[in-house]
Order: structure tokens, then C-alpha cells, then sequence
């Protein structure tokens, strides 16, 4: 779903500050053989913008697909900018950008790491660093007694790690759909990213964020 590129033409009447030649990012919605695997791409013009400033194409192209997976899970929480939220597979692709993103927009973040990963997550922003596993409602709970105000669930742990959440707190899961107990109140949402492959104007924010130094690339 990823590509980073030049452009080679534009088509007639697209509405576009780009132009030929430019070097360039995007997220290509998969259907068939239509894919970013491909010398050749043709995808809409909001689903394109110009690679952050100091970046080649490996690293470029690691931001459209995970970052605007975790862009979406962000907003499907729907959280005020004070609140606490809980980030589970921090050191991964889509994980880190969550933890990135969600200090951009001024929450304060708990997130799990296994010890050769706490301090890239330290490094990411996070604000607590828990160890990761299967007692991370606990650890979280040590931490915030009421529970957090929402999880980002990148690692597929969802249901084990909802305890960690407060009553009537919010899920957003990029792994899978989450099934939990309707008793807490709690909401949960599962990312679609395709349904943000036009949303042009948070894909240049990426760019932005990275630009900054805020957002950092994730090559595998």
C-alpha cells in the first residue's frame, strides 16, 4: 500500500499544487493486481504528497499505510487533548507512529516494550514505559488506578488489555475487531485505512511531523 517516488505525469485537470518531477509519497488502495509493488502507480491526488525533506524513498515510504493506520486509530478514539492513553506494541511499525502522533496531539502516553525495546519507546516519547506482556492491565493500572481514558491496540491484545481501561473509556484496534464486556460502558473502534487514503490533508501532516523530527521513519 506504500510507494515513494517521482512523478511522471499528472492527469488532465487534476487540482494538485504537484508537478512532474517531483519527489513524492503515497498510499495506493489495493484491488487485484493494483498495488504499490509496481514500477508504475497510478493513484488519486489526495492520496499524494511530497516525501518529507531529508528522507529517501525506503524511508519515506514506510509513513503513508502505518501512518495513517495510527493517524485513524488516534481519531476514532475521540479523546480531549489531556487525555491518558495506553499504546501496546510501541516498538512496532504502526505502534510507534501511535505513540509519536498521540504526544503531537498532547496525550500523555503509557507504553509496553520488552526490555531490549524500552528505551526506543523512551526515545519515541512515551511518558511510562511498561514492560511487555500479559499482566499490562495491571502495570497500567499501578500506574493510572482509574484506568486510562483510551487504548491504541497495535499488537492484537485488545480484549486482554481493555482492564487497563477506565469505565466508558474508548478501544481502537488496528489488529482486529475486539469483543468486550458491554458491562464497562467501554467503545470500541477497528482501523480501516483505506477509508483515509483521500484524506490528503492528514497525509501531508506526516510529512510534516517527520520534517520536524517528530515523526521518525520506520524501516524494518
Amino acid at each position: 500500500m506504500d510507494a515513494a517516488g517521482v512523478i511522471e505525469q499528472i492527469g488532465e485537470g487534476v487540482d494538485t499544487d504537484l508537478t512532474v518531477g517531483d519527489h513524492v509519497m503515497a498510499i495506493a488502495v489495493v484491488s487485484g493486481t493494483h498495488g504499490a509493488y509496481a514500477e508504475h502507480l497510478v493513484v488519486p491526488a489526495e492520496s499524494v504528497v511530497r516525501v518529507p525533506k531529508g528522507t529517501t524513498d525506503i524511508q519515506a515510504a514506510t509513513l503513508p499505510m502505518n501512518g495513517l493506520t495510527a493517524r485513524m486509530a488516534l481519531d476514532l478514539l475521540e479523546l480531549p487533548a489531556d487525555a491518558t492513553i495506553a499504546v501496546t506494541g510501541a516498538a512496532g511499525a504502526v505502534g510507534a507512529y501511535a505513540v509519536q502522533l498521540a504526544k503531537a496531539d498532547g496525550y500523555r502516553v503509557i507504553a509496553d516494550a520488552a526490555p531490549k525495546d524500552k528505551q526506543l519507546v523512551k526515545d519515541l516519547g512515551a511518558d511510562i514505559v511498561v514492560p511487555r506482556g500479559t499482566d499490562f492491565a495491571e502495570l497500567v493500572r499501578w500506574e493510572v488506578p482509574n484506568g486510562v481514558d483510551g487504548l491504541v491496540d497495535t499488537a492484537g491484545i485488545a480484549e486482554l488489555a481493555s482492564r487497563a481501561v477506565r469505565d466508558n473509556g474508548r478501544i481502537a484496534s488496528s489488529v482486529h475487531r475486539i469483543k468486550v464486556s458491554e458491562e464497562r460502558g467501554i467503545v470500541t473502534r477497528t482501523t480501516f485505512v483505506p477509508q483515509y487514503a483521500r484524506e490528503h490533508a492528514k497525509l501531508d501532516r506526516l510529512r510534516q511531523l517527520a520534517e520536524e523530527g517528530r515523526l521518525t521513519p520506520r524501516v524494518a
